[in-house]
C-alpha cells in the first residue's frame, strides 16, 4: 500500500475520531442537539467509507454498526443513556486502536466481530424494536437496505430522463419554494464504484439541497446501481448544471425539471430520511474542511518563502563576486542584506509551523468524561482559545503535561458530588482549560473549582520527605509552597489511584515546560479550587547562549539562566562540600567535568564559576573558561539522547561544530 495514501488516511482518521468523540459528548450532554447528531453521522459515515476503501473491513463494519445504533436514537427508537454512550465510546476506542495499529504496522489484525454483535444485540433488544426500523426508514448503512428496490434498467436516451419509472420508486417531497431538479449521475468506470459515487454525492450536497436519491444513499455507497444513479435537488437548472461541472468523479449528467411531477408526488419517510442525510453531510463537510485548512500551509506563505529564496540566491551571487573582487564595502552591504533575508525567512518558516491548540486539546473532553465516569464524579469541562496557534514541536511536547494536570484536577481537585453538596457547592464540578496569547507567548491555564491545595499538608509532606528544612518552609510564602508540588515524587494524596497515582507527572510538567523555555505557576484557594498556568513561547525562537569551555569540550548555557560569573577562587568548603555564598544563601558547586566525564585537562581549583538564577536552581557551575555569547537555534534531543539529565538540546555554531546546551534544572 502506498505510504503517501496510508499516511493521509491515518491523519484524516485521527482527526475524524477526535471530531466524533467530541460530537458524541455534545449529544450525551444534550440528546436534542441536532447539530451534534448531524456531525456524528457525517463523521461515522466518512470513517466507514475510508476504512472500506482502504480494505480495513473490520473497522468499517464497526463504524457501520455504530452508525446504525445512532440512527435508531435519531429516529426516537432508543434513548441516549450513559450505558448506550459507553458502548458507542468503546466502539470508537476500538476504531482508534485499529488506526494506531495501522500506523505502527501498516495493517490491522483486530477482530471487531464481538463489538459489532454487542451493538446489534442492543439494537434488537432495545425499546420499540430498534432493529430493522432503521432500514425501514431508509437510514444510511442499514443492513436491510440491500432488500429495497434497486435502480432498475432506466438509462438516459438522447439527453433526457424517463422520469416516471424513477418517480414510481421514489416519492420526492415538494420543496418549500422553487422547483425540484432531477439529475442522472454517471461516474464512469472504476474499481470502487461505491466510493466514487459517494464522493460525487458528497460534492453535490456541498452545493445543492439534495432531497432524495435513487437508489438510497446506502445502496449508492455499496455500489448497488448499474451505470447511473438519480439525484433530486431543490434548485433550478441554472444552479444544478454548474454544480455538477465541479464534481470530480462525474463524467456526464442530464438535467431535467420535474416540478410538475414532484407536485403530484407524496412525501414519505424515505425521502425525509434522505433529505436529513444530505443536510448532515453538508454541515459536517464544512467542519471537516475547516480542520484540514487549519493545518495546511497557506499559499501566500509559500509565495513569500519562494520570494525569499530568490533573494537569498541573488545575495549569495553578489557576495561571491564581492569576495572575488575583494570589495569590502560591497561585501558588508551584501551581508546586511543576508541578515534581513534570513530573519524574514526564519519568521516565515516559524509561522508555517504554527498549529491550532485544538490539535492537542481536542481529545481532552473525552478524557475528562471517562475519568469522571470512572471516579463517580460529575464534571462540566470547557475549553476556550483552542484556535490559538503554537509551534508544532511545542504543541507536541505539552500534550502529556496538560493531560497530567487534567487528571490531577479530576482525581484530586474535584470532590465527589455528595461531598460538594455538604460544602454547599453544586454537585457538578467545573474544570476550564483556557488559552490566551500574550505577545510572543501563550498562557494555558487549567482551573478547577475543587477542594484546592492544603498548604499545611504540603509543608508536612515536604518536611517528611526532606525536600525542605523546617526553617526554609517557615520562610516560604504560599506561592512557593505550591511550587513544591512539582518536586519529583511529591504528593499529599492519602492513597494511590489508577487515575493519577501519587502526584505522578507533575514533576514532568515542570521539567518539560522549562525545557521549552516556559514557566509554570500554581495558584490555589483552599475549598475554592486550583489554577495551574503554563506560559510557553509561541515558537522555538533563537536563544542567546553563553559558551563555556570544559576540558576539551564546549557547552552552552542559556543567558536567561545565568545570574553572575565569578572566579573559582570565590568557592569555599563547608562540611566537605564546595559552595559559594550569595546574599546569605548557599550555592553548591557542580563541576561540569565530573558531571559529564569530560576528557582532557581541567583547571581544578581555578577556572570560573557561573551562578545560576535562584528562580531556576540554587547552584553554581564550575568551568575552565567563559568564551563568548551567541544567538543560536536550539534543537531538542531526540531518540536515545532524549531526556538526558543536564542536557536540553544541541546547537550548530558558526564553525559548523555541534555544541550541547545545558539544562541547569536537571543537571
Amino acid at each position: 500500500m502506498d505510504d503517501q495514501y496510508l499516511d493521509a488516511f491515518i491523519r484524516e482518521s485521527e482527526e475524524a475520531i477526535t471530531e466524533l468523540n467530541n460530537s458524541l459528548l455534545e449529544l450525551e450532554s444534550d440528546p436534542s442537539n441536532q447539530g451534534a447528531m448531524d456531525s456524528i453521522f457525517r463523521t461515522a459515515h466518512t470513517l466507514k467509507g475510508n476504512f472500506g476503501a482502504m480494505g480495513f473491513d473490520d473497522a468499517s463494519d464497526l463504524a457501520h454498526a455504530i452508525e446504525d445504533l445512532l440512527d435508531a436514537i435519531r429516529q426516537g427508537e432508543m434513548e441516549v443513556t450513559p450505558e448506550i454512550m459507553d458502548l458507542v465510546f468503546a466502539g470508537v476506542d476500538e476504531i482508534e486502536a485499529i488506526v494506531s495499529e495501522v500506523e505502527a504496522h501498516g495493517e490491522s489484525t483486530a477482530d471487531t466481530t464481538e463489538r459489532v454483535e454487542e451493538i446489534r444485540a442492543v439494537m434488537e433488544d432495545g425499546p420499540d424494536g430498534a432493529s430493522g426500523s432503521a432500514a425501514e426508514n431508509g437510514s444510511s448503512g442499514s443492513a436491510a437496505d440491500a432488500d429495497s428496490d434497486g435502480p432498475g434498467d432506466d438509462s438516459t436516451d438522447s439527453g433526457s430522463i424517463d422520469v416516471e419509472p424513477i418517480l414510481d420508486r421514489v416519492d420526492v417531497p415538494s420543496p418549500a419554494e422553487g422547483s425540484v431538479t432531477l439529475s442522472e449521475i454517471d461516474i464512469g468506470d472504476g474499481n470502487m464504484q461505491g466510493v466514487d459515487a459517494m464522493l460525487a454525492l458528497d460534492a453535490i450536497e456541498d452545493t445543492l439541497d439534495v432531497v432524495a436519491t435513487d437508489p438510497t444513499p446506502a445502496e449508492i455507497e455499496d455500489g448497488e446501481f448499474e451505470d447511473t444513479f438519480a439525484v433530486f435537488a431543490a434548485a433550478d437548472e441554472s444552479t444544478v448544471t454548474p454544480a455538477l461541472d465541479d464534481v470530480g468523479p462525474v463524467e456526464s449528467s442530464t438535467v431535467q425539471d420535474v416540478t410538475a411531477a414532484v407536485a403530484a408526488a407524496e412525501s414519505t419517510d424515505t425521502a425525509d430520511a434522505s433529505a436529513d442525510n444530505g443536510s448532515s453531510t453538508s454541515s459536517a463537510a464544512e467542519t471537516s474542511v475547516d480542520e484540514i485548512k487549519s493545518v495546511r500551509v497557506d499559499v501566500d506563505q509559500l509565495d513569500d518563502l519562494h520570494g525569499l529564496v530568490e533573494q537569498l540566491v541573488t545575495s549569495r551571487i553578489k557576495l561571491r563576486r564581492a569576495a572575488e573582487q575583494e570589495n569590502v564595502d560591497s561585501t558588508g552591504e551584501t551581508l546586511n542584506e543576508l541578515d534581513k533575508i534570513t530573519a524574514s525567512l526564519q519568521n516565515t518558516v516559524m509561522d508555517m509551523r504554527l498549529i491550532p491548540l485544538r490539535k492537542v486539546v481536542g481529545k481532552f473532553p473525552r478524557l475528562v468524561r471517562d475519568l469522571s465516569r470512572d471516579l463517580g464524579k460529575e464534571i462540566d469541562f470547557t475549553i476556550e482559545g483552542e484556535d490559538i496557534e503554537l509551534d508544532r514541536t511545542i504543541l507536541t511536547e505539552i500534550s502529556d503535561p496538560l493531560m497530567h494536570i487534567l487528571r490531577n484536577a479530576v482525581d484530586h481537585g474535584i470532590e465527589p458530588p455528595e461531598e460538594r453538596e455538604r460544602k454547599g457547592k453544586p454537585r457538578e464540578g467545573s474544570i476550564e482549560l483556557r488559552a490566551r496569547r500574550e505577545r510572543d507567548h501563550v498562557v494555558i491555564a487549567v482551573e478547577d473549582d475543587g477542594a484546592g491545595l492544603d498548604v499545611e499538608a504540603i509543608r508536612e509532606q515536604a518536611l517528611e520527605q526532606d525536600i525542605r528544612s523546617a526553617e526554609e518552609l517557615d520562610r516560604m510564602d504560599d506561592s512557593a509552597i505550591y511550587d513544591l508540588t512539582f518536586h519529583p515524587g511529591f504528593s499529599t494524596a492519602e492513597e494511590v489511584t489508577d487515575t493519577s497515582g501519587r502526584g505522578v507527572g507533575m514533576d514532568v510538567v515542570h521539567e518539560t515546560v522549562s525545557q521549552l523555555d516556559g514557566s509554570v505557576n500554581v495558584e490555589s484557594t483552599p475549598g475554592e479550587g486550583t489554577t495551574v498556568s503554563l506560559r510557553l513561547p509561541v515558537t522555538m525562537a533563537i536563544v542567546k547562549v553563553l559558551f563555556i569551555q570544559v576540558g576539551d569540550e564546549q557547552y552552552g548555557i542559556p543567558i536567561k539562566n545565568v545570574d553572575e560569573i565569578t572566579a573559582a577562587t570565590e568557592a569555599r568548603e563547608i562540611n566537605g562540600d564546595e559552595v559559594i555564598k550569595h546574599n546569605d544563601e548557599i550555592y553548591p558547586v557542580i563541576h561540569l567535568d565530573e558531571a559529564f566525564d569530560v576528557p582532557g585537562e581541567t583547571k581544578n581549583g581555578e577556572g570560573m564559576l557561573i551562578r545560576v538564577r535562584e528562580s531556576e536552581r540554587k547552584v553554581a557551575l564550575h568551568c575552565d573558561e567563559v568564551n563568548s555569547q551567541e544567538e543560536v537555534v536550539v534543537k531538542p534531543l531526540e531518540g536515545l539522547l532524549s531526556g538526558t539529565p543536564g542536557l536540553s538540546g544541541t546547537a550548530v555554531i558558526g564553525d559548523g561544530n555541534i555544541v550541547h546546551i545545558l539544562d541547569v534544572v536537571t543537571l
